[in-house]
């Protein structure tokens, strides 16, 4: 009888969580001073919510990437570069070459052989005996052997000339993030791709997301998203990489999806390749506490430019699985299942009279023997 008072004014405690639709109006916080609740909009995931979230996800993950498809062409020389030029049966030709030490190019590994060859000057030309200075840069190596060829033939009959790129120097990548090798890559013969400059540094960490991948280039940021772009029938082999480009790869420890409340396991969960639905989370998490939690109540918050949006689930409801499986999450989301009103009250109760509920319940039991 002694509980009987607190039991009923426990019902409505303010510890229970209580939660409405639509925004919650600022009058009513009025006067409550830095604990004003932030305005929280309150949607039904529903059918039509799944289908409008879904378009506006495609809507900002199609950024336009043509401007980054190309196809593979010859390497054209460029300043920096070190040639290698031969002129058979005139070994004297050859007294120009400069020596390069050990490492100077970007494709040299310290400890290298030095190199010996023509360098391309900061104005793209070379000098290169009788032929005097010839510019050399934006042509191929065919383009530049034709031309030499083409200035020794007035005093060598018939010059038989090999012209070739000895060491690239001139155009580089740099790959950062999660992969094995991070670093600088030397642009050469081999046309640099995204996933040639990937490969090059060793391949993807196991903590890559595929789905980030960002790509600057000229001051502007390009996210691209393997899977995705798979899915859609592009091969990622067409995007071709230029000099000076920026390639990051996200960890997927920047995309992780947060549930806690009445659940079995709560969790920090990483989205896999940039995705992960409402029902992937529920179920890494061990599923909604079948003694605690209210299923009625299963809660997605997340963070937008302007307020907070909550999305609520009724578990209780038919086809609500099929909706939980189609409600994609997206990065630092908070799922949270609230607990029913039996287990908030029993808490309650629990705070202000320790012991006192099991004291009840154990005198409530008709003494053994009878």
């Amino acid at each position: 009888m002694l509980l009987a008072p607190v039991m009923s004014a426990c019902i409505s405690s303010p510890g229970m969580p209580k939660m409405s639709s639509g925004y919650s109006s600022s009058a009513d916080n009025a006067g409550a001073g830095t604990d004003a609740a932030v305005p929280t909009l309150i949607k039904q995931i529903t059918p039509t919510l799944v289908k409008s979230e879904r378009s506006r996800r495609d809507q900002q993950r199609s950024q336009d990437l043509s401007s980054l498809l190309g196809k593979p062409g010859a390497y054209s020389i460029e300043p920096g570069d070190i040639l290698s030029i031969v002129v058979w049966d005139h070994p004297e030709l050859n007294v120009g070459a400069a020596i390069v030490p050990a490492g100077a190019g970007a494709d040299q590994a310290p400890g290298a052989t030095p190199v010996a060859g023509f360098i391309v000057d900061h104005q793209g030309a070379i000098q290169f005996p009788y032929a005097g200075v010839i510019k050399v840069s934006g042509m191929t190596q065919e383009q530049a052997r034709h031309l030499l060829a083409e200035r020794l033939s007035k005093y060598i009959r018939n010059p038989n000339v090999t012209l070739r790129v000895q060491s690239y120097r001139s155009k580089r990548v740099y790959v950062d993030g999660e992969v094995k090798a991070p670093g600088l890559q030397a642009i050469n013969d081999i046309p640099m791709t995204l996933m040639e400059a990937i490969n090059r540094s060793g391949g993807f960490l196991p903590a890559a997301d595929q789905s980030q991948i960002h790509l600057t280039r000229g001051g502007e940021t390009f996210h691209i998203n393997l899977p995705q772009l798979v899915q859609k029938g592009m091969n990622p082999n067409n995007i071709m990489l230029a000099n000076g480009d920026v390639v990051r790869v996200v960890s997927r420890d920047s995309s992780k999806v947060f549930v806690s409340g009445e659940v079995i396991q709560p969790r920090a969960l990483p989205m896999i390749n940039g995705r992960l639905t409402l029902n992937e989370a529920l179920g890494e998490s061990g599923g909604i506490n079948p003694l605690s939690g209210d299923a009625k109540q299963i809660y997605v918050v997340r963070k937008s430019a302007t307020e907070p949006v909550v999305y609520q689930l009724n578990a209780e409801e038919n086809g609500a699985l099929a909706l939980a499986e189609s409600f994609e999450l997206e990065p630092k989301d908070i799922v949270y299942v609230a607990a029913t009103a039996l287990t908030n009250w029993h808490r309650t109760i629990s705070q202000i009279l320790p012991g006192a509920l099991s004291a009840a319940v154990g005198a409530a039991k008709p003494p053994t023997g009878y």
